[in-house]
């Protein structure tokens, strides 16, 4: 007889276990671990659970052990090295262990396979030279984009130039109906390799990169690499370079790239190299693309798979490389449970298959710059510019000093002399605000109260239609004409937003053709990559957005990068606000002056002599690192120490403080020697920075320690707890050096 040790797809810490079930004779001969099968739960039939075992030997008395009923249809199981992977994620990040298998399998169930197609060019160049020409002067701007592509490829994927181009099925009929293009669909081509794509001659030290990481791997040394290069130094194609001697090897690669960066010009950098042997994998792929990608990698139909953090769960047989690009991005660490860090994971990865892990920034995270210091990683230095351009000229403008001069205007007279410049140059500008909306809050100017949500413990911010919304709940009141609490007419909004930027610039410079990119202008499926790719078009002379325009974009025409509020991102209550600040300025810059063009950068600012600030204008990254490592190790912050956060959330607030204060009563009782010998240290239990969110009291508690070990048996005397905690309806999440405060 035969039994499965299976996991029960319930995510409660209460059946966070197996279960052990009989196999029926049928079944033998397919249930294996990874296997989701059918079972009975208590009194719930056809039940999914995972097989992680199987033996021989009944746990309990044989007359008590249910029958599976059947193995799931259409089902993707998950391979021995992912449940591993799995424990793994859960001891180390907290939650349960159905959860932490639902993170490793990316794909959950077969569907129908997708017929893929491309399009193809069936004119000369010529003739699409004058198609292009007649396209563009009629203003037909999707068709313009799409011809031009062609020119340069005469072959591209129709889900990438639906996805990723953004173009529509009109535009592709009527360029079809013309007869310009052709759509075919593409034929099988699992062993043929189509490596179209140029390559740049490296300089020195992209070439002592490459080689660095070559060698050590040709000689069996596997390890991890900390690409440390300026904006514009030419990382990818010392990617490029290791991933075609990789897979050369006839191994497999994965590559991270945060998905905002994830744009037509990256997919078609690497399928301009790598041909149809690299696929992508993204939160916007439809079910049947996300499983034919999955599919492809599990049958070796693939070498390289590119995407967000999801894409390091690919199910590669032979891995031997993952690449993490902007190692520093807060998006590579999850914000669902377990909450984990893709690079710790990589690494993990990369010991489990025999693989190297290759990180790249301009601008490193502390954890990665310090393990690079330290000796665990090979660090490698980029300080030159690719391509012989030369970094921007960078310079501040105290806005204190704008306010002597009587400018109460959001640009600087300097910034303003400098747009006109280049618009009489028709070169691109980019305007950079770490807010979006209209205005920062109302407030009213007779009580001095501000209009907050009612739901959320934070001010509604003001749009450009008058409307007041939450950028929490989405809670949303239209305009104001008199204060909620007072009464009083006089009521006002104060700060700046996006919207108010963009509504400033149309005024001063009218002539200007202006797009603005921010959560609010990119809620359509292709918004955002329709924006970019105007603007990549020189359809807009200035882009003005938030974080998301300055994060690894490549504008040639860009000289001019203007940043309006520098100091905005240090006044949050969160540990990393210098770090961030740091890294935003530098990306900010690093967007101007790419090309042949010289750039400039004016950043505007109340703090000049912030250290964040006065580093970022040097881009003196080593300057910053010494400044800020002595304040984390001073409080023992990460990456000097470690913390875990354990957040309590429930709808009645006394009754969420009395189980939070109860709860860490009893978890630090039940660790008493850490504390009694200094190896552990609490915050809290306090209010969270946002104490209240979607109609939730929230309370949070601080625990630090060197010791990342100390966090885990931590943790584990909370896992004891759960049930009494949610038996008083209250929930309970942790977060294991958090990316951001609570």
């Amino acid at each position: 007889m035969q039994y499965a040790d299976i996991i029960v797809d319930i995510s409660h810490e209460n059946i966070d276990r197996t279960f052990q079930y009989r196999i029926p004779e049928d079944l033998q001969q397919q249930v294996r671990p990874g296997t989701r099968v059918e079972i009975p739960f208590g009194n719930r039939k056809g039940m999914t659970g995972y097989v992680v075992g199987l033996s021989s030997v009944p746990k309990i008395p044989e007359d008590k052990i249910k029958d599976i009923l059947g193995i799931q249809k259409r089902a993707v199981d998950i391979d021995s090295r992912m449940l591993t992977l799995a424990a793994w994620i859960k001891e180390n990040f907290g939650g349960t262990m159905n959860e932490a298998l639902k993170t490793v399998l990316p794909v959950k169930k077969a569907v129908r396979a997708v017929v893929h197609k491309e399009i193809r060019l069936i004119v000369s160049e010529e003739e699409a030279e004058k198609a292009y020409a007649e396209a563009y002067k009629k203003h037909y701007v999707a068709k313009a984009r799409l011809i031009r592509e062609l020119i340069t490829d005469h072959v591209l994927p129709l889900e990438l130039v639906n996805n990723k181009l953004n173009i529509s099925g009109p535009t592709i009929n009527s360029l079809k109906n013309a007869g310009v293009i052709e759509v075919a669909e593409i034929k099988d081509e699992k062993n043929t390799v189509r490596m179209t794509g140029t390559k740049v001659t490296l300089n020195d030290e992209q070439r002592t990169a490459v080689d660095t990481v070559i060698n050590d791997y040709d000689n069996g040394r596997f390890g991890t690499y900390l690409v440390y290069g300026v904006t514009g130094s030419g990382k990818t194609e010392v990617y490029l370079e290791i991933i075609e001697h990789v897979i050369g090897k006839g191994k497999q690669v994965i590559v991270l790239i945060p998905e905002i960066a994830l744009t037509f010009q990256t997919v078609m950098r690497f399928s301009r190299r790598f041909g149809n042997r690299v696929a992508f994998f993204n939160s916007r792929l439809s079910d049947g693309e996300r499983y034919d990608q999955y599919q492809k990698a599990r049958n070796g139909e693939i070498d390289i798979m590119i995407g967000p953090r999801s894409a390091l769960f690919t199910p590669f047989s032979n891995l031997g490389l993952i690449v993490i690009d902007e190692e520093h991005e807060g998006a590579y660490k999850s914000e669902g449970v377990p909450k984990y860090h893709a690079r710790p994971v990589a690494e993990k990865i990369a010991e489990m298959t025999g693989s190297s892990v290759v990180l790249g920034s301009a601008t490193p995270s502390l954890e990665a710059f310090k393990k690079a210091k330290d000796g665990e990683y090979k660090l490698l230095c980029l300080k030159k510019r690719a391509k012989h351009a030369v970094l921007p000229t960078v310079k501040t403008v105290d806005l204190r000093e704008e306010l002597k001069k009587k400018n109460r205007s959001i640009f600087s007279l300097d910034l303003v002399k400098a747009i006109d410049d280049r618009l009489q140059k028709h070169e691109q500008v980019l305007l950079f605000l770490n807010r979006r909306g209209y205005s920062g809050f109302v407030s009213c100017r007779s009580c001095g109260e501000a209009v907050k949500c009612p739901h959320c413990s934070v001010s509604l911010t003001r749009h450009y239609d008058g409307s007041l919304k939450c950028h929490y709940c989405g809670y949303e009141i239209p305009e104001l004409k008199e204060c909620p609490s007072c009464g009083s007419p006089y009521i006002a909004a104060f700060g700046t937003g996006t919207q108010k930027v963009e509504e400033s610039v149309k005024k001063l410079f009218p002539a200007a053709r202006v797009l603005r990119m921010d959560a609010d202008t990119i809620k359509e499926k292709d918004s955002y990559e329709k924006i970019l790719s105007a603007f990549s078009n020189e359809e807009a002379d200035i882009l003005i957005g938030t974080q998301m325009i300055v994060k690894g974009h490549d504008f040639p025409k860009v000289t001019l990068v203007g940043i309006l509020a520098a100091d905005l991102s240090l006044h949050v209550s969160d540990y990393r606000a210098s770090e961030r600040t740091f890294q935003l300025l530098v990306q900010a810059a690093g967007r101007a002056g790419r090309a042949e063009l010289n750039g400039e950068v004016i950043i505007q600012t109340y703090k000049p002599d912030h250290y964040a600030i006065e580093t970022s204008v040097k881009q003196d990254y080593d300057s910053f690192y010494e400044r800020e490592m002595a304040y984390r190790k001073a409080l023992l912050y990460p990456p000097e120490g470690h913390i875990l956060a354990v957040l309590f959330y429930g709808q009645d607030e006394n009754t969420t403080f009395d189980v939070c204060t109860n709860a860490v009563k009893s978890m630090v009782d039940k660790t008493k020697a850490f504390f009694d010998n200094n190896k552990m240290m609490m915050n809290g239990p306090a209010k969270a920075s946002i104490s209240k969110k979607s109609d939730l009291y929230r309370f949070v508690v601080y625990f630090k320690s060197l010791d990342y070990g100390c966090l885990t048996e931590i943790c584990a005397a909370l896992d004891s707890l759960t049930d009494e905690i949610k038996r008083r309806g209250v929930s309970v999440q942790t977060d294991f050096d958090p990316m951001s405060g609570y």
